[in-house]
């Protein structure tokens, strides 16, 4: 008897339950919404891309839809071998005319898509003269992160020119230069102080906030920018200290993306504490 109940107690009669914690269902929960996810979005994205691939087929596709429903109608219509003109009282006839004006309105759909289509952006190459002007008395290491911003800037975005102004003085202009009337050799300086004049460095300075201008075209102080090439598409002006101001200007519409323009914010924050530091030492005849 002792040794059977010695048995029982070292042996359990049912094997132990595994316990599952509510975090390991949750984790579990996590990674099957995660492929989920992933698995949905990778769908999104195939039928994007086919619809981007085959655009003439999808605004033609309401064209074809509305003129098989007509041809259905019509051949219903003359199959069963019901009356040409359309009966008021009739169910069938009312059917018919409801589904003719669906077809109608999907083959105008499809004609309205065909004739509005969004325009296509382009590069544009800036009518002008390469230019690299940096202020003198900078150091090097000054000189070096100037040139390392427009090297960032026009590596990684749509800027093909590029002009830094602080505190009354052209620290930098470098890139595709407009071309000077009476001198179509050398590109033309920028008059800081018919800039400082105008609306567009009054209007930065009281806002404080960086002024994207998508499409300059359309833009009528673009006659303040005589030192920006002709094709010039977009510009961001970008304030920076208490009188500091960056011009970008792009080769493509709209070319700035979000990530641009807060690229930029950072750098024109970095060139604050920079020349900050060196602004003093530059003598007053260089900045007059």
């Amino acid at each position: 008897m002792e040794a059977g109940v010695l048995i029982r107690s070292l042996v359990p009669l049912s094997p132990p339950r595994r316990r599952i914690y509510p975090s390991s269902l949750s984790v579990w929960a996590s990674i099957e919404t995660g492929v989920g996810n992933r698995g949905l979005k990778s769908k999104r994205d195939w039928v994007a891309n086919w619809v981007r691939k085959n655009d003439d087929i999808v605004r033609s596709l309401p064209i074809y839809v509305g003129g098989a429903s007509l041809l259905a109608v019509l051949l219903n219509r003359t199959v069963s071998g019901i009356a040409p003109v359309a009966d008021a009282g009739s169910s069938q006839s009312r059917a018919d005319l409801l589904t003719l004006g669906l077809a109608v309105t999907n083959i105008l759909n499809g004609l309205v898509w065909l004739s509005i289509r969004p325009k296509s952006i382009s590069v544009v190459r800036p009518d002008g003269l390469e230019c690299k002007r940096i202020s003198h008395h900078l150091p090097d290491s000054v000189v070096s992160e100037l040139l390392w911003s427009w090297e960032s800037l026009s590596d990684a975005t749509c800027c093909r020119s590029l002009v830094i102004i602080y505190e009354g003085l052209c620290v930098l202009q470098i890139g595709y230069a407009g071309i000077s009337s009476s001198d179509e050799i050398e590109p033309p300086y920028v008059d800081v102080d018919k800039l400082m004049k105008g609306t567009i460095y009054s209007a930065i300075l009281k806002s404080g906030s960086q002024s994207y201008l998508a499409n300059l075209s359309l833009y009528p102080g673009k006659s303040e920018l005589p030192f920006l090439p002709s094709k010039t598409q977009s510009v961001i002006v970008q304030p920076f200290g208490d009188k500091g101001i960056i011009i970008a200007g792009g080769n493509t519409v709209r070319g700035f993306t979000a990530s641009d323009q807060a690229w930029i914010t950072l750098i024109a924050e970095k060139l604050d504490s920079t020349l900050a530091k060196v602004m003093d030492k530059i003598p007053f005849a260089e900045k007059s």
